[in-house]
């Protein structure tokens, strides 16, 4: 086998592909620059397979031949779970045309969307529960945005855009990104057609979630800092919480990128958007709010390896008080990921495990703890019983 054919230098190629460093990719799989190192020098073996689809994950490849030169593996075979009725939506979003029927007035419309968005925040298996009205919403939002005339269309329009957000989070984490693209595109596309600003906000900020999982941080940068101008933060009320919102997003940008002054800097903006907005405000849709921003700090640590300040700021966080049972799961899996970076796997399992109280779904089909439960599964003891009952609970062991 020749050097450039070799594991290390498969690695290696990757990793500079992805424009990060030794110590930032030791950092997000919890390990050192040096095990880095040593893995591309072929000083050491590759690693097994929970920790292969850990270092595929970050590095955004989709087959784990690619980097093991093995035999093909998707990688969303085993980090992605496809639901049960992901085929009913997928039909929906891949019509070319709309059936005739009755059009859903205005403000019904708008009601149907917030049950929606309620089903998704309440339930503990929330795919389920929105995938059962889904479908129906979502063609009557298209036809409402097709057949309606002046404002009424426009708000209609809004309310579409809202729908596949919706249908965004729904593909998440499942073996369709193709759609997962389509509904951010489509978004964008209703709220622009609405000439919205708010909705072309929160378009942006959906938007720049797929652009940074394909580790393409400038466009979303570019989309939500155009986007932070068509809202007026001064205005008040929802202006402020969607201001908030696109700076978080990038904030999320730059600690990806690794550029801790710039990421910081617009967290305080949200953080400070937040506050205006009143320490128990809570968007009814988006969730953000203080402890949104607080939950994401988490996040923006953990990008830039500050595994210690992570685990200091999930500690100090109230997830109790997100109003939203899919955001606290997918909370308390970040403040899962923090503790198991920090070698805390007793802290990383407990913590999924109440991730999994709050939400069954969220749980089944986030890709960094379906690889955690695997990967801690074998562990003697205490950790891998409980590991091997999540990884039994998400569907990942029979």
């Amino acid at each position: 086998m020749s050097d450039s054919a070799t594991f290390g230098a498969r690695l290696r190629m990757y990793r500079e592909r992805a424009g990060k460093t030794r110590p930032v990719l030791g950092g997000l799989v919890g390990r050192s620059a040096e095990w880095v190192k040593a893995l591309e020098n072929g000083r050491l073996l590759p690693p097994r397979l929970p920790m292969l689809l850990r270092l595929a994950e970050v590095l955004d490849i989709s087959d784990l031949a690619d980097l093991t030169g093995d035999q093909s593996l998707p990688v969303a075979s085993v980090t992605r779970a496809g639901h049960s009725e992901v085929g009913k939506v997928a039909a929906v979003m891949q019509r070319a045309s709309v059936p005739v029927g009755e059009v859903t007035p205005v403000v019904v419309m708008r009601d149907l969307v917030d049950q929606a968005w309620a089903l998704w925040h309440r339930s503990t298996t929330e795919r389920t529960a929105v995938a059962a009205v889904l479908p129906g919403l979502l063609t009557d939002a298209q036809r409402s945005a097709r057949m309606l005339d002046g404002g009424d269309r426009r708000l209609a329009l809004v309310e579409l855009a809202r729908v596949y957000h919706l249908v965004q989070l729904y593909l998440a984490h499942q073996p369709l990104p193709e759609l997962v693209w389509l509904a951010a595109d489509r978004a964008m596309s209703a709220a622009q057609d609405a000439d919205d600003p708010a909705a072309m906000a929160v378009a942006a900020w959906y938007y720049a979630h797929v652009y940074r999982g394909a580790n393409q941080v400038d466009a979303a940068e570019q989309v939500l800092v155009e986007a932070a101008g068509l809202v007026d933060p001064a205005a008040g009320g929802e202006q402020v919480a969607r201001w908030g919102q696109v700076q978080l997003g990038i904030a999320l940008g730059h600690s990806k990128a690794g550029r801790a002054g710039r990421a910081w800097r617009a967290w305080d903006g949200a953080d400070s958007a937040a506050r205006r907005l009143g320490g128990g405000y809570v968007h009814p849709w988006l969730m953000f709010g203080s402890v949104a921003c607080a939950a994401y700090a988490v996040t923006i640590e953990m990008d830039l390896c500050r595994t210690g300040e992570a685990v200091r700021r999930a500690d100090a966080t109230d997830y109790r008080t997100l109003p939203s049972q899919t955001r606290r799961a997918a909370a308390l899996i970040d403040a899962a990921r923090a503790h198991m970076l920090d070698r805390g796997e007793v802290a990383a399992v407990h913590l999924l495990g109440r991730a999994l109280r709050e939400s069954v779904d969220t749980v089944r089909h986030n890709p960094y703890a379906r690889t955690v439960a695997l990967e801690l599964s074998n562990r003697p003891g205490t950790v891998g019983e409980d590991a091997r009952e999540l990884a039994l609970a998400i569907g990942m062991i029979g």
